[in-house]
Parts: C-alpha cells; structure tokens; sequence
C-alpha cells in the first residue's frame, strides 16, 4: 500500500473487552497515527456489577446499557481510539448444570448472516487493513465472545466480495487477521514466578492451577506488540468501566514496574494475511508500511 493512512479495527462483545484485551497496543497505534476503531457487538447491558465499591445500577437492562455506554465513551476517551457500537442485546453468561438456554433475541442466538452485516458495513466504511478478535473459542466460552469471533470472521472474508451482503457500501478487503492473546499461560507464569520471587502473593496462582488441571491449549503467537508505556492509559480504560473493574481487583494486582520489566509487551495471533509476511512479528502492520501518511 502507499500514500494511504493506515486503520485498525478492534472487534470486542462487550465494553470493558476491549480494555482488558490489547487496549495498550490500540493506544500505542492510536497515539503513532493510526486510525484506531474498537467496536462493541453487545451493550453489555446483562453484566452484573462485578465491583464491590460501586452501587447496584437500577433500571434493568435499559439502566445498566446506558449506564455502560457512558462508560465506554470514557475508555474511548483513554485510549484515544473511536468508538462503535453493533447494538446487539448481551447474551449473558449461562450458568447451571444444565446450562439455562440463552434469551430470546440476544446477541448469541442471532443468525449469522443478520449478525454479521452491520459489521460487514461497518468494515466497508471504515476500511481497516487490520482487524483484531478472538479465537474461536472466544477465548473462554461466554457465547457473546464465541459469536464475536463467528461474525468477524465471517466479516474479514466477505467485506471484500461484492456478491456478498449487496447495498451495504462500496466492497473493501481487510489484508490481515489476529486473534488477542490477553491471558496466555506463558504470560500468566512469567509474572507469576516474578511476583513469587519478589516474595509477594500472586493474583496468577489458582488460575495458572485451574488451567492446567483442565488441559487447556495454549494457542500459538505470532505477534508480540511493546507496549508498555501505554499501559497507563490500558489502566485509565479499565477504571472507566466502574461497573465491573474493582481498582483494587484482579486487574491491578501486579505492580506496574514488574510487569513492565517481565512482560511489556501484548501478544496476538496472526490467523490470516492477505500480505507476505514473515514470522515472529513486532507489528501488527507488518508487510503493510511502505508509503502510508498521516
């Protein structure tokens, strides 16, 4: 490509995904120039208040979704990218041995194709070289981050076919594909060893435990982004989202300036290029700079 600014776009299922998984890296992107698009599938509007220090959100689901759209306007703000939402209704995440079945009309149960169009629109418009989600197993198994993957997916291969989602706007080629890698095992062992050695207790060790005891399978890097001086504003995001990130929770239990010398870096999965490439890559445009301007 030459002479044309370079886009990312960052596909998540609810606001607050999109600062616990590779917010410091659309921060760097965002803060060097690129055009940086997080879109949020759902309103995360069947989110329960997951921080002890705030109080109950009345209203229903009506109340918690705008509560949260202020929110994520907020992290927006931190991180310094723009901001979409698809306006799915949140699936919830089932619970229950059997598992209930999902709402009528949420964001899991929607046919693919009625899923997937807004997307595909949305890509259309905003024509990103890159798109970040996740794997296909979203990750862990909230159906909302499953389906996730599924329409952007789907959107990745079909924005570019003009026999496919017809009137939607002009067809536009996405060039590469990653999968976010928030919580692999390396990570987690990594800065859990480093805290243990430090002598301080770590928020990794049940979890390092849990995921061993259940076989899960660590998915392949290919792409590790530093960094690490945006974390702060990474930070900044997740507090925005009050509603479910407790400051002095999970997420800030490891002291910054081990993180930074153990782990500066976010680590991404590179499912599909359209573009030579060449493996392991510090660059989500790899293959892709050669004359873009701001």
């Amino acid at each position: 490509m030459t002479g044309e600014r370079l886009r990312l776009m960052a596909v998540h299922a609810h606001p607050d995904d999109e600062s616990s998984k590779g917010a410091a890296t659309t921060a760097k992107y965002a803060a060097e120039g690129v055009e940086v698009l997080v879109v949020s599938c759902t309103g995360g509007e069947r989110g329960d208040v997951l921080n002890p220090q705030h109080p109950a959100v009345e209203g229903g689901l009506d109340g918690m979704r705008e509560y949260r759209k202020h929110e994520m306007a907020a992290a927006a703000a931190a991180l310094g990218v723009q901001h979409r939402w698809l306006g799915f209704v949140d699936s919830g995440l089932p619970e229950g041995d059997p598992l209930p079945p999902l709402p009528e009309g949420c964001f899991a149960l929607v046919p693919l194709e009625e899923a997937s169009a807004p997307l595909v629109e949305l890509v259309r418009e905003f024509r990103p070289h890159v798109i970040t989600t996740y794997d296909p197993s979203g990750g862990y198994p909230h159906p909302d981050h499953i389906m996730c993957h599924r329409v952007s997916a789907e959107a990745f291969e079909a924005a570019g076919d003009p026999a496919r989602y017809p009137g939607l706007a002009e067809p536009w080629t996405p060039s590469k594909l990653y999968y976010n890698h928030g919580f692999s095992l390396a990570r987690m062992r990594a800065v859990h060893d480093a805290i243990v050695a430090s002598g301080r207790e770590s928020p990794f060790g049940d979890w390092l435990d849990s995921r061993q005891a259940r076989e899960v399978p660590e998915r392949e890097v290919t792409t590790h982004i530093e960094c690490s001086a945006f974390f702060p504003q990474r930070d900044d995001a997740l507090r925005a989202h009050a509603t479910q990130i407790d400051p002095d929770g999970f997420f800030f239990a490891v002291p910054r300036e081990l993180e930074v010398a153990q782990w500066p870096t976010e680590e991404y999965e590179l499912a599909t290029s359209r573009v030579p490439v060449t493996l392991p890559e510090d660059d989500l445009f790899a293959g892709l700079r050669g004359g873009e301007t701001a």
